[in-house]
């Protein structure tokens, strides 16, 4: 007869706890069950980045999720698979409590992503700097079929499958606007708040880059959904 050692029986009960789980015979709630769908008003937690991921190619999940999002949204038409950038499975935003300065495109996960900034980053920061709230998001937008920093050759930006979006500034409830370019380098309130927003930002998209990270983004935050994890 074998005798499992200690690591045996460590992955033998975490394989009989996943099949539990994944058959219902051990209910979690469904913010910590892998298989549960994102509950975009619920607290983001170590699970929602791979919940986020499994949006792609998956468009009945994908609407089930949106139910809880807020979001404004119409579906679009895939485009060509032989397309220099091709699109499936996109949507466009259209706005949600938030206002935008336009509709824009975007991949599922971005889109779903979106609305988690603006609900438990956007917000709060708004709240703690100024209590008011934003009103209005200002975007220089999202899809374009290029590749990274537009150069000639190189690899594609996340922009040309409309899983990025770039960020300029914000409008508060008061009418007030805050600006990347005029109010990142400033040490007031809106400084402040950009760099909350900022920080916050890391925690609903893969990749944050800010007018910290080089002079490309002095105006904007760009914001993606790639496979790299950067908050600069």
């Amino acid at each position: 007869m074998r005798v499992l050692n200690g690591m045996g029986v460590l992955l033998l009960l975490g394989g009989a706890f996943t099949v539990g789980v994944w058959r219902g015979w051990l209910p979690l709630p469904d913010a910590w069950n892998p298989w549960a769908p994102l509950d975009v008003r619920a607290s983001p937690n170590l699970l929602t980045r791979y919940k986020l991921g499994r949006l792609q190619d998956d468009p009945a999940l994908c609407d089930q999720v949106l139910k809880t999002s807020g979001l404004r949204v119409s579906h679009q038409a895939d485009t060509p698979a032989d397309a220099v950038c091709p699109l499936r499975n996109t949507l466009r935003v259209q706005g949600a409590d938030v206002a935008l300065s336009s509709s824009f495109l975007a991949s599922c996960p971005l889109a779903v992503a979106f609305a988690l900034f603006e609900r438990h980053s956007l917000q709060p920061a708004a709240q703690a700097v100024f209590g008011q709230a934003v009103t209005r998001v200002d975007h220089l937008g999202s899809f374009a079929c290029r590749n990274m920093y537009s150069r000639a050759e190189g690899r594609l930006s996340q922009h040309a499958s409309a899983n990025a979006l770039d960020i300029a500034g914000f409008r508060l409830a008061d009418g007030r606007s805050i600006s990347v370019l005029k109010d990142w380098s400033g040490e007031g309130d809106s400084a402040r708040f950009l760099r909350q927003v900022r920080d916050g930002a890391c925690d609903d998209f893969n990749v944050v880059l800010s007018p910290d990270y080089n002079a490309a983004h002095r105006n904007h935050f760009h914001l993606d959904m790639g496979r790299w994890w950067v908050c600069r």
